[in-house]
């Protein structure tokens, strides 16, 4: 197996710290723009600029990336990361924090999906080929998940510090550690290589596709599915669910969502020992299916221990598909495609996905439980349908068919 090249090894690190960043924001900003006595209408516009924010960069980079160049366009995303972490710290005029979020370069996730995703799929798809795609693929996504991780537990440090230090700065300059971290981004952008830009391909039309474009329309779709089905279980509902259905403590709920994020790490790394066996796709639908069988067994079971074992099993099954499908992407795809095929299905499954949350509400005043058995259901039927149209589509340049 070959090793990491310099190049990969940067992008993972740039990684790291940036999800840190997320991790550490995504608690922050919430209790941040509470504290500020913004009205839930405010919260919301801000919360939505993100999202937007994220989605309207991503297509730009889609449509212009590769001709700008993918290491300018890196660095200047983490420059405005920067600029996000010092203005969210200094003020609280609503316009400013949304003509500032609406950048795109901040995420209300602890591991995000916007377009400091597609271009490091882009680079690190460029940097290796064949097996080593879903392995560089798995530990790239295991790095978010670690260091998202860490900065969600470091988000508690302020009230750490203010239980000692009864002057210490409000939760809003805290944000301002996001740009120390987004200068660590920069500098390793700007040390990436030539080889990870790819020369623009005269075939490519004004969305930055050609050949791949029903290809990236058909998977944008069922992307956008499955992650419909997955608002409907976000980790909100599921808290809310354990302590309705079974009155699980706040303490055995932190327990158990510690217990998920480990399980989604493991998932991570697993998933390209699993589709060295049995292929990419067959990673993405068959482990996927098995984990919305243990997605609908959740709203029936008859105890919390039951309920917590379906639903850490669910997590260890369920990511596989995240690093497979970024590499099927990646390799279903022609190099010149590349950043805009994951800008495109990164951003449709980013968008559908704020739909679950406020439809799960209304589920779950018919059934308790409803919500994931819904969720169950849809993800069910992108598996299928997935596996019905892409099943004999041959990988161009990859032993993992």
């Amino acid at each position: 197996m070959a090793s990491l090249s310099r190049d990969a090894r940067l992008v993972l690190a740039a990684q790291a710290a940036r999800a840190f960043a997320y991790g550490f924001g995504a608690v922050l900003l919430g209790t941040t723009l509470h504290r500020r006595h913004l009205s839930g209408t405010e919260v919301g516009i801000v919360l939505a600029a993100i999202v937007a924010g994220g989605a309207l960069m991503s297509i730009v980079l889609a449509r212009s990336g590769d001709r700008i160049g993918r290491r300018r366009c890196y660095t200047a995303l983490y420059f405005l990361l920067a600029l996000t972490g010092v203005t969210f710290a200094l003020t609280d005029r609503v316009w400013v924090l949304v003509l500032v979020a609406l950048a795109g370069a901040f995420s209300t996730d602890v591991v995000d999906s916007g377009p400091f995703t597609s271009l490091e799929q882009a680079m690190l798809a460029t940097e290796v080929s064949g097996r080593d795609r879903i392995r560089v693929f798995s530990i790239y996504n295991a790095v978010a998940g670690a260091g998202g991780a860490l900065g969600a537990l470091a988000a508690g440090l302020p009230s750490l510090v203010r239980s000692v230090w009864a002057d210490a700065p409000g939760d809003s300059t805290w944000f301002l550690i996001v740009v120390p971290v987004a200068a660590v981004g920069l500098l390793l952008g700007r040390s990436l290589s030539a080889s990870v830009e790819v020369a623009p391909s005269s075939h490519t039309d004004s969305t930055g596709l050609a050949r791949s474009r029903p290809i990236v329309i058909r998977l944008a779709g069922l992307f956008a599915l499955d992650s419909f089905g997955g608002g409907f279980v976000v980790q909100a509902f599921v808290a809310y669910w354990l302590v309705t259905r079974f009155g699980a403590s706040t303490e055995t709920v932190a327990f158990v969502f510690f217990g998920v994020a480990m399980s989604q790490t493991i998932s991570f790394l697993a998933a390209w020992k699993v589709a060295q066996r049995i292929g990419l796709l067959s990673t993405m639908v068959w482990t996927h299916l098995a984990s919305n069988a243990l997605l609908i067994l959740i709203a029936v079971a008859p105890s919390l221990e039951l309920a917590v074992a379906a639903l850490v099993g669910r997590t260890l099954l369920s990511q596989m598909d995240v690093p497979a499908r970024q590499a099927y992407v990646m390799t279903l795809v022609d190099p010149s495609e590349r950043t805009a095929a994951a800008a495109y299905t990164s951003t449709a499954r980013y968008l559908s996905r704020p739909v679950g949350p406020a439809l799960a509400g209304a589920a779950s005043s018919v059934a308790l439980g409803l919500p994931f058995v819904i969720a169950g259901v849809s993800k069910a039927i992108y598996d299928v349908v997935l596996w019905r149209w892409f099943s004999r589509v041959p990988l161009p340049d990859d032993q993992l068919s």
